[in-house]
C-alpha cells in the first residue's frame, strides 16, 4: 500500500529554512563569544565556588593555575583544599576535566574524561574532631532547613544520578593516595591507579605501602545505569587490619562482587536492583563468635525500594547460602513515626542442605549434624515506636519427614543418663557435678516438694509442660519492654532454653551461641529427644540458688537443714525468689532468720497468681512469709556491726556468668523492693558470707574488679 503523497507549501519551507539558519547564526555568536570569553567565565566560576565552600563549609581551596585545553575541557594544578583549623584534607598535582556539551545544554553536568596524576586524599581523626567534620554539619544543617519536606525517593534518584553522571566515559588515575590517620594508633594508605577504557574499569590499590595488593574491576555503564564490580587482591585474602585494630574484628574474603542491574521509580517508590556476593568470607568479632566463622559462599539478589518515607528490602529479593534459599524482607519506616518490619520466609526445602548452609564455626556443637526430610521457616518481626506495646513476632519452622541420622559435635540426648555438669563463674569452672544418684545431692523429681516446683514454674515458665521451647507472647513482651525502657530489662528465656545455655554450649556471650542455643531447643523439643520431666529434673539439680550452691539438693540442707521433699510455700516461693540473683540470697533474711520486710509483697503477688491456679490453696497470711526461718547455724553470718557491706557486690553483673537463670528477671525485685531503703535499714548491719571471711566494703569492690579483669582476659 502505498503511502499518500503529502505536498508542502514551498513558502512555509522557505520560512522554516530562515528560522534554522537565524537559529544556527544566534547558537554560533553565543558560542562565538562564549568561547572568547569562557577564560573569564571560568575564573568567575572558580571565585563564587570557592567563596561559596569558604563560606557555607569553611573550606580553603586553593587552585594555582587554571585553563582550558579544547572546547569543554579544563585543567587545574596545584590545588589544595583545607578545613578551617583542621589538617589538610586534599591535594592535587594535576588535574584534567572533560563534560560533555549536549547534556550540558539541559543542565546536566556528565563528565567525558577525568586525567588525575600525583594527588593526596587525607582524612585524620583527633579525639573528638576530624578534618570532614565540616560535611556534618552541614549535612545538620540542610536537614533542618528542610524538615518536614524530605521525599525519600527523589533523594535517592537524584544522589544516585549524581553518581552515576560523575562516572566518565575514559578515565586516568595515576598515584592517587588515600590516607586515613585515628589517634596515630590505626592508619591506612591506599595508594591507587585506576582506568576506565570503553566501559572496562581496571585498578591496582597498595595498601600500606606493599601490605597487600588489591584489585577493583568491572564494568561502567552509566548511561544504562548499569555497574558491576569485583574486589579481589594479589596472591592473598583481601583484608581490611583497620578492622582489627579498632574495632577487635577480623573480616576477609578471596572475591567480592556487587553489580547495579536497573534503578528506576516504580510509582512513587525508587527501585534498586543488583547483586552482592562473596567467595570464603572469614569473620571473627568476640560479640559475634568465639572462633572464625567461615562463609565459603553467599549471595544476594536484592530489590531494595526506597519510598517517599521509608527504605526496605523487598521480598522479592533471595538471598542464597550453598544450597539454600530464603527470602528476607526489611522495612524502616521514618514518618509520621518509626515503624521496625522484619520478614524472613524459607520455602521448603532440603533439610540437610539448611543445616549445611550455616556458616562453618557458627554453631560448633552442631557441625557434622546429619538429617533428613525437608524443613521451611518464617519469621515476622513489627514494631511500631509509637505503640511498642503492639508488636507482633512469630516464628515458625515447620519439618517434614524431618528426623537426625547422625549427631554433631555433640550428643544432645546426653542428658537422659547420668552426667558430670561443670558450673562457670566469671569464665571459670568451679566445680564437676555428677547429676544422677551417684551423688548424694542428686534429686529426682519425685522427691522434690510440689511447692517448690509449682513457684519457680509459676515464676521462671509457667507453661513448661504446653509450650515447645519458646513462648512468643513472653518473647514479644520482652521486645516491647525492653524497647520502652530503652535497655534488656527482660529477657524471655524459658527453662528449655536456660537448660540447653547451660548444659550444651559454652559460657561466651555471643550472638551466635543465643542462636545455636534457639536452633538445639527447637530440635530437642521438636524430635523429643528428652522428655519435659528429665529436663525439669535436670534443671532443679543444677540451678544456682547462691555462692557455689549448684542444686535443690544442696540448697534446701543449705538454708533450711531440710530435704527437697520437705520444702514448703514460703520456703518455695523464697527460692523462687532469688532464682534472678542467687548470690543476693543472703542478703533477704534479717539477723533473726526471719525474712526482710519487703519480701512480703513478692510472696503475696506470687502466691495469689499460684492460688488462681489451683496450685496452693488461697492465704491472706502471705503464703507462709512469716514462717520462713534461715538455719541457724547461717544466722551468725548476719550480725550487727556498724560497718555496711555493699551488697551489690554479689549481684550477677553483665559479663558475669549466670548460671541456669536470667539475670534480668528481678522484675519482682524492682516492683516490691525498695533498694535505696534497703540499703538504709541495713545501713548499721554487715552480711558476712559464710564461704568467704568478712570482707570491706573497698576490699569486695577491689575483687569485683578483679574479677572483672580476668572475664576481659578469658574472653
Amino acid at each position: 500500500m502505498q503511502l499518500p503523497k503529502i505536498n508542502i507549501n514551498k513558502k512555509y519551507l522557505k520560512i522554516s529554512a530562515w528560522v534554522l539558519g537565524v537559529f544556527i547564526i544566534i547558537v554560533g555568536i553565543v558560542g562565538a563569544v562564549a568561547y572568547s570569553k569562557r577564560e573569564a567565565l571560568l575564573k568567575k566560576i572558580m571565585a563564587k565556588a570557592i567563596n561559596k565552600a569558604d563560606k557555607d563549609y569553611g573550606l580553603k581551596i586553593s587552585i594555582g593555575e587554571a585553563g582550558f585545553s579544547g572546547l569543554s575541557t579544563v585543567e587545574l594544578q596545584k590545588i589544595t583544599v583545607v578545613p578551617k583549623d583542621r589538617d589538610t584534607l586534599a591535594n592535587i598535582s594535576k588535574l584534567r576535566v572533560g563534560v560533555k556539551l549536549f547534556p550540558l545544554l539541559f543542565g546536566n553536568v556528565k563528565l567525558s574524561e577525568v586525567k588525575l596524576n600525583d594527588g593526596m586524599m587525607s582524612i585524620v581523626l583527633k579525639d573528638s574532631t576530624t578534618n570532614i567534620d565540616f560535611i556534618l554539619k552541614r549535612k545538620k544543617t540542610d536537614s533542618t532547613d528542610n524538615k518536614g519536606k524530605v521525599n525519600l525517593a527523589d533523594i535517592a534518584s537524584n544522589l544516585l544520578n549524581e553518581v552515576l553522571y560523575k562516572i566518565p566515559d575514559n578515565m586516568d588515575v595515576v598515584n592517587m593516595v588515600f590516607k586515613l590517620n585515628d589517634h596515630d594508633t590505626s592508619k591506612l594508605n591506599f595508594q591507587t591507579f585506576a582506568t576506565i577504557d570503553g566501559g572496562d574499569l581496571k585498578s591496582t590499590i597498595k595498601v600500606n605501602n606493599g601490605y597487600a595488593v588489591w584489585h577493583v574491576d568491572g564494568k561502567v555503564r552509566p548511561g544504562k545505569r548499569r555497574l558491576s564490580f569485583k574486589a579481589y587482591a594479589e596472591g592473598k585474602k583481601l583484608e581490611l587490619p583497620y578492622l582489627n585494630d579498632k574495632l577487635h574484628a577480623k573480616l576477609n574474603f578471596d572475591t567480592l562482587q556487587t553489580e547495579l542491574k536497573n534503578a528506576d521509580y516504580d510509582g512513587d517508590n525508587f527501585r534498586i536492583s543488583g547483586s552482592w556476593s562473596v567467595k570464603n568470607m572469614l569473620l571473627n568479632q568476640s560479640r559475634i563468635a568465639a572462633n572464625d566463622i567461615v562463609v565459603p559462599s553467599a549471595k544476594l539478589d536484592a530489590d531494595v525500594l526506597v519510598g517517599p518515607n521509608f527504605l526496605s528490602l523487598d521480598s522479592s529479593s533471595t538471598a542464597y547460602l550453598k544450597n539454600a534459599t530464603l527470602h528476607p524482607f526489611i522495612k524502616y519506616t521514618l514518618k509520621p513515626h518509626k515503624i521496625y518490619e522484619l520478614k524472613l520466609t524459607a520455602d521448603e526445602q532440603n533439610a540437610q542442605d539448611l543445616f549445611d548452609a550455616f556458616p562453618q564455626g557458627l554453631f560448633e556443637s552442631l557441625d557434622g549434624l546429619k538429617v533428613r526430610g525437608k524443613l521451611k521457616y518464617s519469621l515476622n518481626f513489627y514494631l511500631d515506636t509509637k505503640i511498642p506495646d503492639s508488636v507482633k513476632f512469630n516464628s515458625t519452622l515447620t519439618p517434614s519427614n524431618f528426623k537426625i541420622l547422625k549427631w554433631g559435635k555433640t550428643d544432645l540426648q546426653k542428658i537422659n543418663k547420668p552426667f558430670v555438669y561443670t558450673p562457670y563463674e566469671y569464665g571459670k569452672p568451679m566445680r564437676d557435678i555428677v547429676i544422677g544418684p551417684a551423688n548424694p545431692n542428686f534429686t529426682t523429681l519425685n522427691n522434690i516438694s510440689p511447692n517448690l516446683k509449682n513457684a519457680i514454674l509459676t515464676a521462671e515458665d509457667p507453661s513448661f509442660f504446653t509450650h515447645h521451647g519458646f513462648v512468643e507472647e513472653s518473647i514479644r513482651k520482652s521486645i516491647a519492654t525492653n524497647y520502652k525502657e530503652k535497655k534488656f530489662a527482660r529477657g524471655g528465656s524459658t527453662i528449655s532454653m536456660q537448660l540447653v545455655k547451660n548444659v550444651y554450649l559454652s559460657r561466651k556471650k555471643t550472638l551466635a551461641r543465643k542462636a545455636e542455643e534457639i536452633l538445639i531447643v527447637w530440635l530437642i523439643e521438636n524430635e523429643h529427644l528428652i522428655s519435659k520431666q528429665r529436663m525439669l529434673e535436670v534443671y532443679f539439680n543444677i540451678i544456682e540458688f547462691g555462692k557455689n550452691i549448684y542444686g535443690i539438693g544442696e540448697a534446701s540442707r543449705y538454708y533450711f537443714g531440710k530435704q527437697p521433699s520437705g520444702i514448703s510455700i514460703g520456703e518455695g516461693l523464697f527460692f523462687a525468689s532469688i532464682v534472678p540473683k542467687p548470690k543476693a540470697a543472703m542478703y533477704k533474711f534479717e539477723p533473726d532468720g526471719s525474712l526482710k520486710p519487703y519480701m512480703r509483697k513478692y510472696f503475696s503477688f506470687m502466691g495469689n497468681i499460684m492460688a488462681r491456679r489451683g496450685l496452693t490453696p488461697g492465704d491472706t497470711t502471705a503464703y507462709g512469709f512469716y514462717n520462713v526461718r534461715l538455719r541457724e547455724g547461717l544466722r551468725q553470718y548476719i550480725a550487727p556491726d556498724s560497718l555496711a557491706v555493699d551488697s551489690a557486690a554479689f549481684d550477677d553483673e553483665d559479663g558475669a556468668p549466670v548460671i541456669m537463670q536470667d539475670k534480668n528477671k528481678s522484675i519482682f525485685d524492682r516492683l516490691f523492693g525498695d533498694e535505696k531503703k534497703e540499703k538504709r535499714d541495713t545501713s548499721h548491719r554487715t552480711v558476712i558470707l559464710p564461704i568467704d571471711t568478712a570482707k570491706t566494703k573497698k576490699e569486695l569492690r577491689q575483687e569485683k574488679r578483679e574479677e572483672r579483669r580476668r572475664e576481659r582476659e578469658n574472653n
